[in-house]
């Protein structure tokens, strides 16, 4: 039990061992008392009485030794070799004593049986043998000199079979104890996979979860909840000062666990979140289970479902709309043709043709969602298509329009779709010089192309120095028909995102403390994409 690679078993074997020499030593003790109070001489014959008091001097010394020096074996024969010597010192005071009668042969038994505990198999039986043969062997000497102890042999046999069913039942009880053992290991093991599972998968859900008690002190966040709520040091603290409006969500909810709550936002630049509340009783103690389901994914599936709805719509009757939209077009500009148009009639046929194009933009941009060709990422690399990109831009770019390009670090490579790279990109490109243009009489953009000290990705930041996006407008840049200007249709950052995205690449507006608005395009790692 000792040797073995088992650490509890090793433990359990040490306090049995230790056990055992306290037993070891009490006997010892009380033959020391039994010899100090002259009672040896009342039960034992007068022949043996100086060798039964050696013995039991020697016996107690040698087993304060064994006690001292023998307290972590490293061998199973060292165990041996102690039951070993511990039976051949009870035998000799077996002897010494006068045989059976002295009761000696019992503390063999014992001996035999806590041996047994120690050592397993047949190095055990053999303990349990050798305690036979001396228990026989010694009767049969004693019958030697003494006739009287011919009538101890069937006490001896006795002793004897005692110390092979002491042996035997041990080993049974102590094999079954093993099992029972290794069973609640494995199946504690098990519980402990378990958990640790549970715990992991409770980490990497998506949905943030909190355990708060009644005083809206947080036992339990996993990192779902810390990254929705912007605090990545959750545990332990008191959820007010973190989150004001998940506390009044909280309170609404026990006032009416019947109404839904209402969306809140965990930071200011965060998804949409909706909280759901559950009551946890705990012995009793009352706490609340909260859920924080991001549903700005779903928000942007069901924008998604809706567009290609719309755009299967208008591919369907694009035919019917562009047939009398051209001819409108076409009258509005035989109209601006004619002499005999005055100026304000002038104003409305210009008016028409201008309202006519926004139209026919406004189907061309719904009609590209619908036939939007799937991704084919390339290898790139960055520096060189950039460099590229800004040499051809400069050249079909007016005078008054200016792109500046900087790059750092070494090589930088990605896998995007070039054409769907150059649609995003010109579509940031113009945004942000039609914007630098309406404050200052030169627009400019740009381009700055670095890797990321983070996460080792490559990002493309495309920057200028107009009059940036109000906050309370942030929030909404990215969704489609949504358009501050009156020319516009909504869908020029919608569509470059979802290209972005569906590149592996992510689209972001970032706000300028010096003023001007900063998109970051934050591309995939070259072998992450397949």
């Amino acid at each position: 039990m000792i040797a073995d690679g088992n650490l509890r078993n090793r433990a359990q074997g040490l306090r049995i061992l230790r056990l055992y020499h306290f037993y070891r030593l009490s006997i010892g003790l009380a033959l020391i008392l039994l010899i100090s109070s002259n009672l040896d001489e009342q039960l034992l014959d007068v022949a043996h009485i100086q060798l039964f008091r050696a013995g039991s001097w020697i016996y107690l010394i040698l087993n304060i030794l064994i006690a001292v020096l023998v307290q972590q074996p490293r061998h199973l024969m060292q165990l041996f070799s102690l039951a070993l010597v511990d039976i051949i010192f009870l035998s000799a005071l077996f002897y010494a004593a006068g045989g059976t009668p002295s009761g000696i042969g019992n503390l063999l038994v014992v001996a035999v049986a806590i041996a047994n505990i120690l050592l397993r198999g047949r190095i055990g039986l053999l303990i349990a043998a050798i305690a036979a043969i001396a228990l026989i062997y010694l009767t049969f000497y004693l019958s030697l000199s003494r006739p009287e102890a011919t009538a101890q042999y069937v006490q001896a046999g006795a002793l004897g079979a005692l110390c092979f069913a002491g042996a035997l039942f041990i080993q049974g009880i102590t094999r079954r104890l093993q099992l029972s053992e290794s069973l609640a290991e494995q199946r504690a093991a098990v519980v402990a996979n378990l958990e640790e599972l549970n715990e992991q998968i409770i980490q990497r859900m998506r949905t943030g979860i909190l355990v708060l008690d009644s005083q809206h002190r947080v036992l339990l966040a996993n990192q779902g909840a810390k990254q929705l709520l912007g605090h990545q040091e959750l545990t332990g603290k008191i959820i007010d000062p973190l989150s004001p409006d998940l506390v009044k969500r909280l309170h609404q909810w026990q006032h009416n666990p019947i109404l839904r709550p209402d969306n809140l936002q965990g930071r200011a630049d965060g998804p949409v979140l909706q909280p759901s509340f559950i009551a946890l009783q705990r012995g009793k103690q009352q706490h609340t289970l909260v859920f924080l389901d991001d549903i700005s994914q779903i928000a942007q599936q069901a924008q998604q479902l809706k567009l290609a709805s719309l755009g299967r719509l208008t591919a369907g009757i694009a035919h019917e709309i562009r047939n009398p939209l051209g001819a409108i077009s076409h009258a509005a500009q035989l109209l601006q043709e004619s002499e005999e148009l005055q100026g304000p009639d002038l104003r409305l046929a210009q008016i028409i043709q201008d309202h006519s194009k926004r139209m026919n933009l406004v189907i061309e941009n719904v009609l590209q969602l619908s036939r939007r060709r799937h991704a084919e990422p390339q290898l790139l690399d960055l520096k060189y298509w950039l460099h590229r990109f800004a040499s051809d831009f400069r050249n079909s770019a007016p005078n008054d329009r200016q792109i500046h390009l900087e790059t750092q670090g070494g090589s930088l490579q990605t896998r995007m779709d070039p054409h769907q790279l150059t649609q995003v990109l010109t579509n940031l490109v113009q945004n942000g010089l039609r914007y630098s243009a309406q404050k200052h009489r030169t627009g400019q953009v740009w381009l700055r192309l670095f890797r990321d000290p983070d996460n080792d990705l490559p990002v493309l930041e495309i920057t200028d120095d107009g009059p940036g996006v109000p906050p309370e407008l942030e929030q909404h840049l990215f969704e489609p028909f949504y358009t501050t200007e009156n020319k516009g249709t909504g869908l020029g950052l919608y569509i470059s995102r979802e290209l972005c995205e569906s590149n592996q690449a992510r689209l972001d507006y970032k706000p300028r403390e010096e003023g001007g608005s900063c998109f970051r395009i934050t591309f995939a790692h070259p072998r992450k994409l397949s």
